[in-house]
């Protein structure tokens, strides 16, 4: 059990640190206010809505374009700093009791033992309730 723990927080502590330095883009294609497509690391689609430019000897009247397109992009780190070594002793004291028993929370027991399972029930002899006068109300 303890080495599938290990196991998994070492595959948790990989992917923290290649998301942590991995750096990605958002792009989202608008058409007035509504969000029409979102595309990671590549350009949206577009909803085909784009206003073509008039000629120079096309005198008709010039239209605002309603399709607008922005980017989120994401920077990764570029460098990772190593800070283990400036724990003081009750830090590493207090991880290191922390690490120990979360492992220990989920080991189970190997067989499924009842301790009180060949006992049988006390026989009720007397009311007590009748004879301490107690009642529920």
């Amino acid at each position: 059990m303890k080495k599938v723990l290990h196991k998994i927080t070492s595959f948790i502590m990989a992917l923290v640190v290649i998301f942590s330095t991995m750096s990605f883009m958002v792009d989202m294609h608008y058409c007035g206010s509504t969000l029409v497509d979102t595309a990671l690391f590549t350009k949206a689609k577009s909803c085909g809505m784009q206003m073509q430019t008039p000629s120079p000897t096309d005198c008709s009247v010039i239209q605002k374009n309603c399709c607008s397109n922005k980017q989120l992009i994401v920077e990764g780190q570029d460098e990772l700093q190593v800070t283990f070594n400036n724990f003081t002793f009750e830090q590493q004291v207090f991880v290191t009791a922390f690490f120990s028993t979360y492992i220990n929370l989920y080991e189970g027991l190997e067989n499924h033992i009842i301790p009180f399972k060949e006992y049988s029930p006390p026989l009720v002899v007397r009311d007590i309730h009748k004879l301490d006068e107690v009642y529920l109300i």
